[in-house]
């Protein structure tokens, strides 16, 4: 092997994030028959948010990269919560990520099985039905240096488990007051061990199965069985769930001997591995948290562009690249950190200066009329699409004596360095013509002072393209949108949510530390300037072609895109990221 091969090889296993190379290690040792099997096992009670990108990123991209297969599982174990409208936006939002599952499954299909496995391990004296109400149970669970006490109905005799158990499942048992639990060991140091439940019962039709059940499988008894059923190799979640690990290998190793498949067990498994949340500064991602901005009106759904969510990032203009970007510029590590929103919008703006088309947009629009500019006149100029790649063309702009600036590009009295238009000074028009602002008469206002119209002369050998456009000049290029043919839009300027940095701990504190309710933390929590809406805004004709979700760069401005609520009537357009990193003020 040559140094050159030794070098690029260190660099690659540099770039492997802890995670892959343990993929890398088992399919070398052949684990499971050399294999690789993940999956997604979202909960449908919700849409997806960017923490969940996260997940489904790694799922399904080490399984494409090394030749396995992706599945995805909803976990639909609590109807109480779940809808097949968050099935149906979950399958989307995987999508327009840009990946595929090879199967789609439920936890709901190992429900009877499930039910078979508990009866066994009823048989096996390894599980029992308790009858205390949910707060003794837990009080008996002890702490983490007290051990637990023993529930009084922990040595039940098996028939009357077998039949309290049937009851629990009858729809005549009322919740709460009957579950299943696993018997382990009340004295042991993992709290999870100390005889945890692993069915309770609900009484709630379901999606899928109807009236069948009314004794539903808890997470931790449902999870790692499920991934045992299906053939999964690797089971990655998050850190919170280190300490589910040992209680989910035993529940797999339990049902491997129920099933009598107990040759080579450590070689054939699913195995679970742990790794770091995206957490972002500015950002609340729990469902909870989510659902009830969305349930008390704060947003206006689920995709509202200032959520976390995958369809809010979509319908902001974020596009699916630069997120999966994202993720692998953070990596996946066993450490927690707060992740830069900063960062994210660096990404994306990246990301979109090569694929998004170039307009002209005017927000704040004040009048400039070109008194030396044939009246009645109007010509076509030549635009580039986007210089980043030649194969998005041009279209044509047109140009005339009457057009919109912005506001804050004028100034009557403006100090030395202002380099934009003021009476004497000269500009040059995107694509177009140096104009020069008269000094006699500069402009008109109205009465209250405001500024109504600017006068300007141009120089017509100075356009774009031609042999006088490379006349210098001091004054910056400004940007513009003929009055003849503007079209009018509405531009919603999205701001962050939330102004304080961690608004997880902070929600906590406010509540814990100053007594505030739910609702007040949160209020006092949410930044009042998160939305502005301008409706007075003009655009070239072109922007007003482009379909929804488009990604545009309004010149000099930011990143766009089209909203879905935009009609021809009714132009919508939402600012994705500005052209500059702004959170850092």
């Amino acid at each position: 092997m040559t140094t050159e091969n030794v070098i690029n090889e260190s660099e690659e296993k540099k770039s492997v994030s802890f995670v892959e190379q343990k993929v890398i290690d088992d399919l070398a040792a052949g684990k499971n028959g050399g294999r690789l099997q993940t999956r997604f096992p979202p909960e449908p009670n919700g849409y997806l948010h960017i923490g969940h990108a996260k997940a489904i990123a790694i799922d399904f991209g080490l399984a494409k990269k090394y030749g396995g297969e992706c599945n995805l599982r909803f976990d639909d174990t609590n109807p109480q919560k779940e809808d097949t409208e968050y099935i149906e936006s979950i399958e989307q939002d995987i999508k327009w990520l840009g990946y595929q599952w090879a199967h789609v499954y439920y936890a709901s299909d190992y429900f009877q099985q499930l039910w078979d496995f508990a009866v066994w391990l009823i048989k096996q004296g390894r599980a029992y039905v308790d009858e205390q109400s949910a707060e003794v149970i837990a009080e008996q669970k002890g702490t983490t240096t007290k051990p637990g006490t023993n529930s009084p109905y922990r040595d039940r005799p098996v028939e009357e488990n077998l039949k309290l158990f049937e009851f629990m499942n009858s729809g005549k048992c009322e919740p709460g007051t009957l579950v299943l639990r696993a018997k382990i060991d009340m004295a042991h140091p993992n709290m999870l061990f100390r005889d945890p439940l692993i069915y309770r019962v609900l009484n709630i039709p379901h999606l899928r199965t109807g009236s069948k059940w009314n004794a539903y499988p808890m997470y931790d008894f449902t999870h790692g069985q499920s991934d045992y059923l299906e053939g999964v190799t690797h089971s990655w979640c998050t850190l919170e769930f280190v300490e589910h690990r040992p209680l989910y290998d035993l529940f797999v190793t339990w049902m491997k001997e129920w099933r009598g498949e107990t040759d080579n067990i450590e070689d054939n498994r699913p195995r679970q591995t742990e790794f770091n949340k995206l957490n972002l500064n500015y950002i609340l991602l729990s469902k909870r948290n989510l659902r009830a901005l969305v349930t008390d009106g704060l947003v206006s759904g689920w995709d509202d562009p200032r959520m976390p969510t995958i369809c809010g990032f979509r319908r902001r203009g974020y596009s699916p690249e630069s997120i999966v970007k994202f993720i692998d510029k953070i990596g996946y590590t066993k450490i927690d950190a707060l992740n830069d929103m900063a960062l994210l919008e660096s990404v994306v703006r990246d990301d979109l200066n090569q694929r998004a088309i170039r307009v002209s947009a005017v927000l704040d629009p004040v009048k400039v009329v070109i008194t030396n500019y044939p009246e009645g006149q109007n010509e076509l100029l030549t635009a580039i699409n986007n210089p980043e790649n030649e194969a998005d063309g041009t279209h044509q702009i047109e140009f005339g004596r009457e057009l919109w600036i912005e506001r804050d590009d004028f100034m009557e009295v403006a100090e030395k360095k202002f380099m934009r238009l003021a009476p004497g000074k000269e500009v040059r028009l995107k694509n177009a013509y140096i104009i020069k602002c008269c000094e006699d008469h500069p402009c008109d206002k109205d009465a209250e002072g405001r500024v109504t119209t600017i006068y300007c002369t141009y120089d017509p050998e100075t356009r774009s393209g031609q042999p006088g456009a490379d006349r210098k000049i001091k004054g910056k290029t400004l940007h513009w949108v003929s009055c003849h043919n503007a079209v009018k839009a509405e531009v919603r300027l999205y701001d962050r949510l939330w102004k304080v940095e961690n608004p997880r701990d902070e929600l906590e504190r406010l509540q814990k530390e100053e007594g505030l309710s739910y609702n007040d933390a949160r209020q006092q929590m949410l930044n009042p300037d998160n939305l502005r809406v301008l409706t007075d805004c003009y655009v070239e004709p072109y922007a007003a072609t482009m379909k929804p979700l488009s990604y545009l760069q309004f010149q000099r401005i930011g990143y766009f895109n089209v909203d879905p609520d935009s009609t021809a009537d009714h132009l919508v357009f939402n600012k994705t990221v500005g052209l500059k990193d702004t959170w850092k003020k």
